[in-house]
């Protein structure tokens, strides 16, 4: 078990502006940080700790802030940032602790649509991130296009691939699946929204209000799908969340085909992640993709 060492506890009181905690408590669950919940006298915190030398929490800090932005607080709540330290070693990242529960998502539904809608009534231009950030472990690429399709193959899937094992998909066959992913993109009118990005349901909650809680992002300004795609990816995600969202996004034709397209990524950063069983279904995404 890791702890935190008195001169981190000092250091972050001191930041705080608070006495010694009351108890602290270790956070099990994620693979990338160590984490705990602080407890105070009059506050609790969650605490994440990473002793890598990437500034995997510096950009999550960017990202929940940004998210924040455009998220209505009736419905959707994004944790507030409360610190931020980096040093030579390790960083750690202080936000607020939200008491979560199963429950019902229609909160969940709403506010995510909500969000989208904001973001997008923001009127961006261009589709992107301008800040270096990550998926998982896995750089996600800075940089702005000015179109959906350039943006999805250039930022996000043909760096994955260049990736990916040499011998899980050969050079021909990759370049049919960006062709087909090209061709499929170019029929669809994209809604450029801020997008969690990494939105599967260990990264959603809800709270002892029946609120929807969203954390853990990778956000970048994509087409709304994305998010909702990796809804289908794992489950976890109930009838109401749907139907919600969707009473402010309806589906769009060929939404199944894309779901498929934009999975895809998700699908290749495990396989560059953990691989193992991962290859496969990278496989069976390709043939997907090339049937459709």
């Amino acid at each position: 078990m890791q702890k935190l060492s008195p001169f981190e506890v000092s250091e972050i009181c001191d930041e705080l502006g608070e006495d010694y905690p009351k108890n602290i408590e270790q956070v099990h669950g994620g693979d990338i940080h160590s984490a705990w919940k602080i407890e105070f006298s009059n506050k609790k915190l969650f605490l994440k700790r990473n002793d890598k030398k990437k500034k995997f929490l510096e950009f999550e800090k960017y990202c929940l802030q940004n998210l924040k932005k455009f998220s209505n607080q009736k419905n959707l709540l994004v944790p507030d940032v409360i610190g931020y330290k980096n040093t030579e070693s390790k960083e750690i990242l202080l936000i607020e602790w939200i008491d979560m529960q199963n429950f019902d998502q229609t909160k969940l539904g709403r506010g995510l649509g909500e969000m989208h809608l904001n973001s997008n009534e923001s009127n961006p231009k261009i589709f992107g991130c301008p800040v270096e950030g990550f998926i998982g472990i896995t750089d996600q690429e800075k940089g702005w296009e000015n179109n959906w399709v350039d943006c999805f193959l250039n930022l996000r899937i043909i760096p994955q691939l260049s990736l990916l094992k040499s011998n899980t998909i050969d050079k021909e066959t990759s370049n049919k699946v960006k062709d087909k992913i090209k061709s499929e993109l170019q029929k669809h009118e994209p809604i450029n929204t801020l997008v969690h990005g990494d939105l599967w349901s260990g990264n959603i909650g809800i709270d002892k209000n029946g609120k929807g809680v969203i954390f853990d992002p990778a956000s970048w300004w994509a087409d709304h799908e994305v998010d909702i795609a990796m809804t289908r990816l794992f489950g976890g995600f109930r009838k109401e969340f749907y139907e919600e969202y969707h009473k402010i996004f309806p589906i769009k034709k060929g939404f199944d085909k894309r779901i498929i397209i934009y999975n895809f990524y998700h699908i290749l950063n495990h396989a560059n992640m953990f691989g193992g069983p991962y290859f496969y279904q990278v496989e069976e995404y390709v043939n997907k993709i090339l049937s459709i």
